[in-house]
């Protein structure tokens, strides 16, 4: 049996040699981490700001430039064979990193100037994936050659490749300002960039001003980079993110698409999208919004889109305006975007957020850098030339005894040595004259020597002056750098518009008095009042409203453009905007469904309007009266900040709905309208202040089958207009109608019958007004009220609207004196006279 080994003394050796080190897990970590993250920006996510390239483009451009000599004066080549070389060489990192590398510097959507010319499949701006690199073939493009220039020169530092048998640069020369003009966007670890490209022409002249001024403001060098500049177009909504981004390095803007709108085609054509939007999914998600119901009046959308270029047809509906329908796709679709800028570039090997004054300062030092080595590299070689000339002339001098002395050598070297000893020549002169060819020795090369040394005499004195002057390599790189401008630069792509956010678009509005009329189905409108031209009594009115079938106008009320308009739903809540925002439509169209235009719930539905004048007491109270016959005062400063989403209003029964709502002052005294023609007036006082989410209480006590049409709160110095279904209608004094206590049975406001129709409103008036009145099948009429009889309350009236017996009047509004709105004031159309029926007085 073997003898167990003893290792105890070995362990124990192994133990004295061995240090343990105690360290902090969490640091440990955290410093690795720092390490890989580190490393992971610097050599992948993050571009450098003298060159504005990311490693692997880099990479991809030197070995096409300087190792394949791929260049844009030579054939295409495989991309297959790129993308090989480059992973040999310089880029271990998988194949299919490189190769869309290479392919975004082919995208003339991608990227402002392509630095690669592709030929073939190249990706599009659907979001198609390029052809495989086996079938697709590039070459460097024409601009990509300046980012090369002078690399031979020694102008930039190199450092060994992954497996130390090749140098790579560690930046290009970069003769133009790639990290503005083409921009990037990365990943990286713990940080982002998102630089925006920018126009060419726009860049070398923002470089050039700071190189004459360093000292220029930022407001200074946007007069020359106003805002980005996208190689897809497109218009810049304002311009106060893109300062905030050039000064901070951060900011934000919004980039529209570029349309215009065919009037006469009544549709949208769209030839520029934003920046990285894929135009294949940007017509799904309009497709997709109009489908759901999201986005109203568009019939059709085409893509018409060619080799010429982009193009998006969108049909809008006739009843639909395509500025409107332009708007609602600019708020839900990819149509307008906002793009981040965030400009972080490796400076001096760390990343750092800049602002466009920095990344100037870093690109000119950079280039004073490029053309300081440059400079070096010219100046060496040519003394190294000239110092060759002088030997050879020095030999042409003394040809006879140079001949003697190289003949009675023994060989190269010792020739080389007699004629370093003899003419006083150094060992590269003694090796060029063995080398001369016996040509050289005609009277004409030797002129030829003598002119070529001169020249370089001369070529040597300017580069030494280069390099002690800074001011001549400033010169230099402005002369450069205009001549780039002038060969490569461009007209501007990206239109700069107003940015309408940062405006009160209030300021834009005229203010005008407008009608706004809105349907039983919810469609809205607002209309010039001087659309509607006054008639005489009785005429049988003109289609203002073209609603759909077996809708009809509800409501119809004149407001100022700058007013408020508050809506009041079938839910007890209420929404408020400008009158302005409600679409203008054209006389006979049907408007725009509120459902577009206020943020309503499944199922609800406006059924009360009521404007706000600007000069609104702010102390008064919103009364709100409900078919059910309950009313509720609530002050009206409750209604202030109302959100998009609304506010509850009242708090509502189950059945029951608003019908009217009136601003009071506290004092007022209310009149309330029911269908069977009953009225009932009381004061205000009677009914006591509530809040918003609250029922009120009772107004008229109604018969089962009544309900209330409308209510007023009323002025003591104006008459009472009644209307009935049947276009009767009647003024008569505000004393008929007996002051009354709350929740009573009220008193017959006229004598209503089979031929005069149920009663459909009323409205106070003192004789200088237009009364409009609208019937179920879109007529309305509007004529002064002074030529409506003043008769008593117990009537039935006269005829006011002439209707066949199948339409029905469905809703009234006053208008102020027509001669302030309609431009001919002249009454003009046909006109029926009708006989006046005071009809029979009834008891109450």
């Amino acid at each position: 049996m073997a003898k167990k080994h003893d290792y105890s003394a070995e362990y124990e050796q192994i133990e004295d040699k061995t240090k343990i080190v105690p360290i902090e897990i969490n640091g440990e970590v955290k410093k690795s981490f720092m390490a890989y993250a580190m490393a992971v920006n610097v050599s992948r996510a993050i571009p450098d700001v003298r060159d504005g390239l990311k490693p692997v483009h880099r990479r991809i451009l030197y070995d096409m430039g300087s190792v394949l000599g791929v260049t844009s004066d030579k054939p295409y080549v495989k991309c297959a064979r790129i993308v090989g070389d480059v992973l040999g060489k310089f880029h271990p990192h998988g194949d299919s990193s490189v190769y869309m590398a290479l392919v975004r510097l082919a995208q003339d959507f991608s990227i402002y100037c392509p630095l690669v010319d592709g030929h073939g499949n190249f990706g599009s701006i659907d979001g198609d994936s390029p052809a495989a690199y086996r079938y697709t073939e590039a070459r460097l493009s024409k601009i990509a050659n300046e980012m090369l220039r002078d690399i031979d020169k020694e102008t930039v530092d190199f450092v060994p490749n992954f497996d130390g048998t090749i140098e790579q640069p560690t930046v290009l020369p970069s003769r133009f300002p790639n990290l503005l003009v083409n921009g990037s966007d990365g990943i990286a670890v713990g940080m982002a960039t998102n630089i925006p490209p920018h126009n060419l022409a726009e860049v070398i002249d923002a470089v050039i001003a700071q190189i004459d001024n360093p000292e220029i403001e930022i407001d200074d060098l946007m007069n020359y980079i106003p805002a980005p500049d996208f190689p897809t177009g497109g218009v810049i909504m304002g311009t106060a993110g893109v300062k905030m981004a050039y000064k901070t390095g951060r900011g934000a803007m919004v980039i529209r698409a570029r349309a215009e709108i065919e009037e006469d085609e009544n549709r949208i054509i769209i030839t520029e999208i934003p920046y990285q939007v894929n135009k294949s999914q940007l017509i799904i998600q309009i497709a997709d919004l109009v489908k759901n119901k999201k986005i109203e009046g568009i019939s059709d959308i085409k893509d018409e889109s060619d080799r010429k270029g982009l193009r998006i047809v969108v049909d809008v509906k006739k009843d639909y305006q395509p500025n409107i329908v332009l708007n609602m796709l600019y708020k839900h679709t990819q149509l307008q975007v906002s793009f981040g800028i965030i400009m972080l570039a490796l400076a001096d090997g760390t990343p750092k957020v800049l602002g466009l004054k920095e990344i100037n300062d870093y690109y000119i030092k950079h280039q004073e850098n490029i053309i300081t080595r440059r400079t070096r590299f010219d100046l060496e070689r040519a003394e190294e030339r000239a110092h060759i000339l002088e030997g050879l002339l020095i030999a042409l001098s003394n040809i006879d005894e140079v001949i003697a002395t190289i003949k009675a050598s023994a060989d190269r070297q010792d020739a080389m040595i007699k004629l370093q000893n003899q003419f006083i020549l150094t060992e590269k002169q003694s090796a060029a004259i063995l080398d001369m060819k016996l040509q050289r020795l005609t009277n004409l090369e030797v002129e030829k020597l003598k002119e070529e040394l001169d020249s370089l005499h001369a070529l040597i004195i300017d580069l030494k002056d280069i390099l002690a002057n800074e001011s001549r390599v400033l010169d230099i790189l402005k002369k450069e750098l205009t001549e780039i401008k002038e060969k490569y630069g461009e007209e501007r792509k990206s239109e700069i518009s107003i940015d309408y956010s940062n405006i009160d678009i209030a300021d834009l509005i005229e203010k005008q008095d407008v009608v706004i009329s809105s349907t039983h189905q919810g469609y809205v409108k607002r209309l010039p009042v001087s659309e509607y031209r006054a008639q005489n009594r009785g005429g049988k009115g003109a289609t203002a409203h073209k609603p759909k079938e077996e809708d009809f106008v509800e409501q119809l009320f004149i407001t100022n453009t700058h007013n408020t308009v508050l809506f009041f739903s079938s839910m007890g809540k209420v929404y408020s905007i400008k009158a302005y925002e409600i679409p203008e439509g054209q006389k006979q169209s049907r408007g725009r469904n509120i459902v577009n235009i206020l943020q309503l719930d499944e199922n609800e539905k406006i059924t009360a309007v009521i404007p706000l004048p600007e000069d609104v007491d702010k102390n008064g109270n919103l009364m709100m009266a409900t078919r059910r016959g309950m009313i509720k005062k609530t002050a009206l400063a409750e209604f202030e900040s109302i959100r998009k989403g609304g506010k509850i209003a009242i708090a509502l029964a189950d059945g029951d709905e608003l019908i009217s709502v009136q601003i009071t002052n506290g004092q007022n005294e209310i009149l309330i309208a029911s269908n069977d023609g009953k009225c009932i007036r009381f004061s205000e006082t009677a009914v006591r202040p509530l809040g918003r989410d609250t029922r009120g209480v009772r107004s008229m006590n109604l018969n089962s089958d009544d309900y209330i049409v409308d209510m007023i709160a009323l002025d003591p110095e104006k008459d009472v207009l009644t209307i009935s279904s049947k276009g009767f209608g009647k003024r008569s004094p505000l004393s008929d109608f007996r002051l009354q206590g709350r929740a009573g049975k009220g008193v017959k406001a006229g004598q209503f019958n089979d031929k005069t129709g149920k009663m459909v409103g009323i409205k106070q008036v003192e004789g200088n007004e237009d009364v409009m009145m609208i019937a179920n099948n879109g007529t309305v009429i509007r004529i002064p009220v002074e030529t409506i009889s003043r008769i008593s309350r117990d009537t039935q009236g006269v005829r006011v609207m002439k209707l066949p017996s199948s339409v029905q009047v469905m809703s009234i509004a006053l208008a102020d004196s027509f001669a302030e709105h309609v431009e001919d004031p002249e009454l003009g159309i046909d006109v029926d006279e009708i006989e006046e029926d005071e009809g029979e007085t009834i008891e109450e």
